[in-house]
């Protein structure tokens, strides 16, 4: 009667190592589900795996305690008192994320500019260049005259004109400036409107990208003859992010992935690859790059000097203007940089792109950690090498040109875009949109970086130009005015008025001729126009511009 059952003894053990393969099975998916949604490299670079670790570390011992509290009460009672220094396991445990934890603090602090001034000082090499030499006459073809927030305007425009796709899509925020068959320009991937629209559309995968020429303001919807399937908006393992993680389960991708296309218009993701430099954590670069096929899904890993040319962006903006921080701020050490200050320089506030030898540069200005409003230089930073150049040219910041600009439209309260860095007759010169309230371009201006009270105002990008060096030349910085006029005769087909802004001009269009000719009435020199009726014989000086060719003069 109370001899040992064998039977019994073997359905507890069977239970418990059920119960010990449930538990174990729970906690592999638990951990399993946990890498699924944060992703963190497996790297001792990443900051990402070390909570990781203190985190399995962390739930590891929550689950000992559990188990051991469960079997403690259910040995002695609900009341039972529990020993946690009995928990050798925890002890254990506890120690090890102590370690980690002063690993990874330790590793911190050494990765800081604190202890590693001069390191972090040197991690971007400047060259001080001549602007003149290396910012040519300004070429209008390669101007982007729009910024991204009037790009995404546009793009918005356009996609709701696509009643067939507005309903299950919507833009993506990417909008990447990319020089395209030596024209800048704009992309940005659709994205499934709602999880529902995803699930309904996945299939085929997300049918085109949007194109935006930033000089003509061209608005292209790109079809694919096959859709995007791997983007940031999918979800699952066709996650763009989740993708590259199971691909390169130990790269450390930087915060930024670019939307770009190749000459021949395929769209691919650009994924830059973290390199560290300082430490464990410190003096982060770009060391390869992953080319992501959008479509296709696949990648090819390249060295960053290795990248084919047609990639733009390699470092985004960002890190750009940080490394050059480093460089400008860190001059004498880390502690010259909070108490004298001596010699540092930093980047202003904002920054904008100039496309250089089919290449992508980031502008920005530089002016002392002081604060003041004037600018001791500028620097232009490759997006895809990293080169740096300085051009030593004082003047004043972009947001006093800014200012500068908008007080003379005030009456209109127009607000100013951050300035492109432009070459006018041998000047350093801002140029500046001025948009409305709603965010449309309604004039253009440029200002002398050296003399910022000197401001141009036009109704176009020409007309503007011929304003700037109309004040050039009363200012005697030029000796007259600079044309590229081209003449043409023929005979007025169509004639017509229009209003622009207030302002009356005539388009005119003649037989044989696809250009369309504008004359800007506003102008005295141009009023004679109003005698001219369709089927007279004119010769109109003319100079070149987008869609529309500003007349300059006629007989």
């Amino acid at each position: 009667m109370f001899g040992y059952d064998e039977r019994t003894s073997t359905s507890k053990e069977g239970k418990k190592a059920l119960y010990w393969t449930i538990g174990a099975a729970v906690l592999l998916i638990a951990v399993f589900v946990c890498y699924y949604v944060t992703l963190p490299a497996i790297n001792i670079h990443s900051e990402g795996f070390w909570f990781f670790l203190m985190g399995l570390i962390i739930a590891g011992a929550l689950l000992h305690m559990l188990r051991q509290t469960v079997k403690i009460q259910k040995a002695y009672g609900k009341n039972a008192q529990v020993n946690w220094k009995d928990f050798k396991l925890v002890k254990a445990l506890g120690i090890l994320f102590l370690v980690i934890l002063a690993v990874y603090l330790i590793g911190s602090i050494l990765s800081s500019p604190i202890v590693n001034a001069k390191k972090y000082q040197a991690l971007l090499t400047v060259e001080e260049r001549n602007f003149t030499d290396d910012i040519k006459e300004v070429d209008y073809s390669t101007i982007p005259l729009l910024d991204r927030d009037s790009a995404a305007i546009l793009g918005d425009r356009k996609m709701g004109s696509m009643v067939e796709m507005v309903s299950q899509f919507e833009v993506a925020n990417d909008y990447t400036q990319i020089n395209y068959q030596g024209k800048p320009v704009r992309v940005t991937p659709l994205v499934y409107a709602s999880p529902i629209k995803w699930l309904t559309n996945q299939k085929n995968g997300i049918p085109a990208y949007m194109k935006i020429d930033m000089t003509t303001q061209d608005t292209e919807i790109v079809m694919l003859e096959e859709g995007i399937k791997y983007s940031k908006s999918e979800y699952f393992n066709r996650n763009i992010y989740r993708h590259l993680r199971f691909k390169f389960p130990t790269y450390i991708f930087d915060d930024q992935i670019f939307f770009e296309i190749d000459e021949e218009g395929t769209p691919f993701w650009v994924c830059p690859v973290k390199k560290f430099n300082i430490g464990l954590f410190g003096g982060q670069t770009v060391g390869r790059v992953v080319l992501c096929n959008a479509v296709t899904g696949e990648c090819t890993d390249y060295a960053v000097e290795e990248v084919p040319q047609w990639i733009d962006k390699v470092f985004s903006a960002e890190r750009l203007i940080e490394l050059y921080d480093y460089h400008g701020v860190l001059v004498h050490g880390f502690f010259n940089s909070i108490l004298g200050q001596r010699d540092c320089i930093r980047t202003t506030e904002g920054y904008n792109y100039i496309a250089l030898d089919d290449d992508v540069w980031v502008y920005t200005g530089l002016t002392s950690v002081n604060g003041d409003q004037s600018n001791v230089g500028f620097v232009l930073m490759n997006q895809r090498t990293m080169e740096a150049r300085y051009y030593k040219v004082e003047g004043a910041t972009e947001t006093s040109a800014m200012s500068s600009a908008e007080g003379q439209v005030q009456n209109l309260n127009y607000r100013a875009t951050f300035p492109l860095l432009l070459n006018i007759s041998g000047e350093p010169t801002y140029f500046v949109a001025l948009k409305d309230g709603a965010g449309l371009v309604k004039k253009y201006a440029m200002i002398n970086i050296q003399k910022y009270q000197w401001v141009a105002i036009g109704d176009t990008v020409r007309e503007c130009e011929k304003n700037y060096n109309e004040l050039l030349s009363t200012n005697g910085i030029v000796s007259e005015v600079s044309s590229d006029a081209k003449e043409v005769s023929g005979v007025i087909e169509i004639v017509s008025p229009v209003v622009i802004e207030g302002n009356t001009h005539y388009y005119i269009c003649l037989q044989g001729q696809e250009d369309i000719f504008d004359v800007n009435v506003n102008d005295q020199n141009l009023t004679g126009i109003i005698r001219f009726k369709e089927g007279d014989r004119i010769k109109l000086l003319y100079e070149e511009g987008y869609g529309l060719n500003q007349v300059v003069g006629f007989e």
